[in-house]
């Protein structure tokens, strides 16, 4: 094979990788809104308050925090392709208990135990697709990991769709989430067998007797890194302000802004497409102007858009979505594209990063429900507005390293 010839070959590789990769974040998509599209119906259907709710979605926000520090550990010594699979199985199993428990059981604690599994794939699955998305995109040489995440956004407005039709024709929650099982798996088994080769670290290299000729020195834990921690704040920040959106904003509409269920479940829809649209566009902006100056501005619209949700009519609440959809479509793939800024120590910081920015699901779900138990759901969103001037003091911390922002704007400067 010619020189030529393997390098047409590798470019095909990449390529497909990057397709696999698209394909594995639009299922993680589905599989989350199947559920989400349906928490207002599991509300209603199980009688909860907006307190005993949130009570019940932090065993998701448990079994993701629990499963999260471990999970590029478990990618890097099986690989992120089986790794993948694994969260599938897990999710598909978490899903089906959820189902039963509203359908047939109307069972709050084994809607919880659902939901905690439901949280563990979703820990696996994320850390392990954002670290093939990370190693496709240094390959590729420029900005990718936003548009990865516009197909999980994209997969979560298909399925928004989806489960607002299945909402407004009172279909039960066990066919509906089959029936996205079903296709998660036949796509994803296509998807992962296309992920990059796994590399394997090789032994040390030794002298004489058999005696390493070098001892690598261990790393110190990405837990004492600075810039880490920063980090995973900006992520923080970035899950809280998509995740109150996802868990509470069909809620809000239908209780605040007194609309039918459906309606809210549109409302839903309106913020994923429009981050969806955030994440497309954002790429050749954070290429251009740097990962800093486009944060703060789309920060600043997640701000601004929930204020417009909160004290706006319905009309200005529906339009408030968009904005706020914008706002929170670039904190999370950025901030999980500079934890892997170095790939030897991708996995570990990556972890860390994650593990930070999920916490968000485990204080947002029951501090949203205590609020709007107190002041209503609608108010209780307010609580983006402070999660965005945190964001706004750790920002910097994601900027890209000198070389890889010139190779960045080499690559615009060539198009």
């Amino acid at each position: 094979m010619t020189q030529q010839t393997a390098l047409a070959s590798d470019r095909t590789r990449v390529r497909t990788a990057r397709n696999a990769v698209f394909v594995v974040f639009a299922l993680a998509g589905v599989v989350f809104s199947s559920f989400a599209s349906r928490i207002a119906d599991s509300k209603a259907e199980l009688g909860l308050s907006a307190g005993q709710l949130g009570l019940t979605l932090f065993a998701a926000s448990c079994g993701s925090v629990l499963a999260l520090p471990f999970a590029g550990r478990v990618a890097d010594r099986i690989g992120a392709a089986r790794t993948v699979v694994t969260g599938m199985v897990v999710a598909g199993m978490g899903l089906v208990t959820v189902g039963v428990a509203v359908d047939v059981a109307r069972s709050r604690p084994l809607m919880a135990v659902g939901l905690f599994f439901l949280g563990m794939a979703v820990g696996l699955w994320d850390v392990a697709m954002n670290l093939e998305g990370a190693a496709v995109e240094r390959l590729l040489g420029r900005t990718v990991m936003p548009h990865f995440h516009a197909a999980f956004s994209g997969g979560t407005v298909v399925a928004a769709l989806i489960g607002s039709l299945m909402s407004w024709a009172g279909v039960s929650l066990v066919p509906h989430f089959l029936g996205a099982l079903v296709v998660t798996a036949v796509l994803g088994w296509w998807g992962v067998r296309a992920f990059l080769p796994r590399v394997v670290e090789e032994d040390p290299v030794v002298a004489g007797d058999g005696v390493p000729a070098a001892v690598p020195v261990k790393p110190r834990s990405a837990w004492l890194e600075p810039r880490t921690l920063m980090i995973g704040m900006v992520v923080l920040a970035a899950a809280f302000t998509e995740g109150t959106a996802n868990d509470w904003i069909a809620v809000g509409f239908v209780e605040g802004h007194d609309l039918p269920a459906w309606a809210g479940v549109l409302a839903f829809a309106v913020f994923l497409s429009f981050m969806t649209l955030g994440r497309v566009l954002g790429t050749g902006l954070l290429d251009r102007h740097g990962r800093v100056p486009v944060l703060r501005a789309t920060f600043a619209l997640a701000a601004v858009g929930s204020l417009m949700v909160v004290f706006g009519n319905p009309v200005l609440a529906y339009l408030g979505t968009a904005v706020w959809g914008v706002g929170a479509s670039l904190g999370f793939p950025v901030g999980m594209s500079a934890s892997a800024d170095d790939p030897a120590r991708a996995g570990a910081r990556m972890s860390v990063v994650a593990t930070i920015g999920y916490t968000a699901f485990i204080a947002g779900p029951p501090l949203l429900g205590f609020l709007g138990d107190h002041f209503t759901v609608l108010k209780a969103l307010l609580v983006v507005t402070a999660m965005v001037f945190l964001a706004m003091l750790v920002i910097p911390a994601t900027r890209e390293p000198e070389r890889t922002r010139t190779e960045q704007v080499d690559a615009v400067a060539a198009e």
